[in-house]
């Protein structure tokens, strides 16, 4: 299948916390989206690994993609070496991405920092004619990033998710090992607190409040991005 975006997380949960809301939008308005988590979540302290896969199947189903995969690359040990930028490579050109969607680095988990390089370099080595593969080589032309935890920095996008905030919670709330939820029982973690939870809410709407909406997703431009007039200059008045 040929996915209009591919946004890839570090751990299942993660691309809901940063970008759930953008990833219901684009499905809302008919994109073909894929994701992919690049390890199964093993080392968490909170829920197994069966626990969260069919944590992250629900969630992508109240989200509305089209495919879910995992990579199975070691939790806690993402790096970006020849064998996972070709795992990840792999999946880059089955799913030939328009755009790819992947963790902003400066972040305070080293998973997430280390998927920022890894997916960006993977997505050039996938172009790379010389990379033996059951797929034909494929470079995504665009590589957009969004942050899973620490707001270091003001985005470069802000996309009003609004209308779809509330499904954004809906699809977080499937990870009922992971968040705040009184009625499971094992040990409290920094993102199983009620503080998390609300924290959430409160950053959509600080985002929010920078473009006059509700609630308001980040995203980061690696690259200088080619346009052919200013936003609000599409038509003459």
């Amino acid at each position: 299948m040929n996915a209009d975006i591919l946004v890839v997380g570090a751990h299942p949960d993660d691309i809901e916390i940063g970008i759930g809301g953008a990833v219901c939008k684009f499905c809302r308005a008919g994109y073909r989206v894929v994701l992919l988590d690049l390890t199964r979540g093993e080392s968490g302290t909170r829920g197994s690994v069966e626990e969260r896969a069919r944590e992250a199947a629900r969630a992508a189903d109240i989200l509305g993609v089209c495919v879910r995969e995992n990579a199975g690359l070691p939790d806690g040990g993402l790096a970006n070496i020849p064998e996972q930028r070709k795992v990840v490579a792999e999946y880059i050109r089955k799913y030939t991405p328009r755009i790819i969607l992947a963790p902003m680095n400066q972040d305070r988990h080293p998973d997430h920092n280390a998927a920022h390089e890894l997916v960006r370099d993977a997505n050039h080595l996938a172009g790379v004619g010389g990379l033996e593969s059951e797929y034909p080589r494929f470079r995504s032309k665009w590589v957009y990033y969004y942050r899973v935890y620490v707001d270091a920095d003001t985005p470069h996008l802000v996309i009003d998710i609004s209308n779809e905030f509330e499904t954004k919670m809906e699809a977080l709330r499937a990870y009922q090992s992971q968040f705040y939820n009184p009625n499971y029982v094992g040990q409290t973690t920094y993102i199983s607190t009620p503080e998390f939870w609300e924290a959430i809410r409160a950053r959509a709407v600080l985002l929010g409040a920078r473009i006059q909406a509700k609630y308001a997703e980040g995203i980061f431009v690696g690259e200088p991005v080619a346009v052919t007039l200013l936003p609000g200059l599409e038509k003459p008045k």
